[in-house]
């Protein structure tokens, strides 16, 4: 498979060459790129071969064949494609029976602009989402990537990782908006690259972090200014929607923005458009939208900061990046990658990973994650003199936060006493652990508490003055 993947085209089929002229003018006004047209029926099942196409705009009455006979050809070789037909008869027979046959939609003419450019949108980005759930269905069928070269910039051998890049790559083409949600340091701004780069995009991409971001210093950085919209703009800035065009934006920290700023992000996603700073005539874009946040948004819309709306517009395609902590098969390959990276950087050579790191560092929960374990190890690498890396800049750092928890490496299987708290006890926790355990077994007579815990009455009242102060 090619690095890009092909938009999807909208094919118009009419024997009028000016309709075909003034259609495509509208929907290309309409956002729509990829717009072929087509005045001779006979040709129309050659091009489906030839090119990927969603969706097919036809005319019911052509000379050579019809718009009834290619309907049928058509949903018996590509029933993936949406057909919405167009006829000069406004007969509820003429609907049903198109309907029947597997059209989408239909539509009488002459068509209204704004109702021919939605009823192609609606049918489009239905063909597309029957395309993608197809493309997954095979894809975790087969448990095979299409092109792996996308993520490579993501060193995983985790299955959960694995089933996540397989949704990516069938709903990567898709002109619908993206969530990505995840800890800080999971890898998101990676994960938004890999969708741009598996889209078929022509334009960049392009991210910003929306964090700290008031509502006029959002407009001006999105949206840009015309010269003299306020005090000091000399000159015009383009925003980075407009950077943007044909490509990818990035919204990092989403959850993060003011409400203010929420509407009008809106507005960008429900119709294309937006208004730089200064200006009264609105902007089109087809820039697609990936967002990311570390935050619950389901939370902060009930509490009102972030707008249901929104929210939904956001998530037409959504997925949750695991923490370090879920994936520690990885931290190994990690750990290597890393150091390879941290010493070329540093210009020493790669020290060699003692055999106990890796079960130390899987002791640790990473509330940073792959970002915390990357700083880590640098900074392990910077500090290191000989040939094997020292553990003692980790032991600083980690020394007493472990928690080796029963579900990070099944120490329940191997340690009896894990599952007391679902970790490893330390000698206090064990020793307070059984105290609390011998004077509940006895009632609180602290005669036989002592006994069942092998210690004079004298010990245990020596432990429990000790653990009150």
């Amino acid at each position: 498979m090619n690095s890009k993947t092909i938009t999807p085209a909208i094919l118009l089929v009419d024997d009028e060459e000016e309709l075909l002229f003034s259609s495509r003018l509208i929907l290309r006004r309409a956002g729509f790129s990829n717009v072929l047209t087509q005045s001779d029926s006979r040709l129309v099942m050659g091009m489906l071969a030839e090119q990927p196409v969603a969706l097919v705009l036809l005319d019911m009455t052509m000379p050579y064949l019809t718009g009834g006979e290619l309907l049928k050809q058509i949903k018996a070789t590509h029933p993936d494609i949406a057909v919405v037909m167009l006829t000069a008869v406004n007969d509820l027979e003429t609907a049903v029976a198109c309907i029947q046959a597997g059209a989408d939609d239909y539509l009488v003419k002459p068509v209204e602009r704004e109702r021919l450019a939605a009823t192609v949108r609606n049918s489009y980005e239905l063909a597309c989402t029957r395309r993608q759930l197809d493309q997954l269905q095979r894809s975790l069928a087969e448990g095979k990537l299409g092109n792996e070269s996308a993520f490579s910039g993501i060193v995983t051998v985790s299955q959960r990782m694995r089933n996540i890049f397989l949704y990516l790559e069938s709903v990567a083409p898709s002109r619908q908006p993206m969530l990505i949600t995840g800890e800080t340091g999971t890898g998101k701004e990676l994960v938004a690259r890999s969708v741009h780069e598996l889209s078929g995009r022509s334009g960049r991409f392009v991210a910003v972090n929306l964090a700290g971001l008031d509502d006029t210093i959002f407009s001006d950085t999105l949206f840009g200014h015309q010269r003299g919209a306020f005090t000091g703009a000399e000159r015009a800035r383009e925003g980075l929607i407009r950077q943007a065009a044909g490509g990818t934006l990035f919204l990092d920290e989403i959850g993060d923005l003011s409400l203010s700023s929420q509407v009008k992000l809106l507005r960008l996603l429900q119709e294309g458009e937006y208004l730089p700073l200064g200006s009264d005539t609105a902007s089109k874009s087809d820039a697609r939208i990936v967002a990311a946040t570390h935050a619950d948004l389901k939370e902060r819309m009930e509490n009102g900061s972030f707008r249901a709306d929104l929210y939904y517009r956001l998530c037409a395609h959504q997925v949750a990046l695991p923490p370090l902590r879920e994936r520690r098969e990885d931290i190994p390959l990690l750990v290597d990658h890393f150091i390879e990276k941290a010493a070329a950087s540093l210009g020493k050579p790669r020290p060699v990973a003692p055999p106990e790191l890796g079960r130390y560092l899987a002791a640790y929960l990473f509330p940073g994650n792959i970002r915390e374990l990357e700083a880590m190890i640098h900074d392990a690498v910077a500090r290191n003199s000989g040939r094997i890396l020292a553990l003692e800049s980790f032991a600083e750092e980690i020394g007493g936060k472990l928690a080796v928890s029963a579900v990070a490496i099944d120490v329940t299987e191997r340690c009896p006493v894990c599952p007391l708290r679902g970790k490893f006890p330390t000698l206090k926790e064990s020793e307070d652990l059984l105290i609390a355990e011998a004077l509940r077994l006895s009632g609180n007579n602290q005669r036989l508490a002592a006994a069942y815990l092998g210690i004079s009455r004298q010990a245990l009242n020596k432990r429990l003055s000790r653990s009150e102060h």
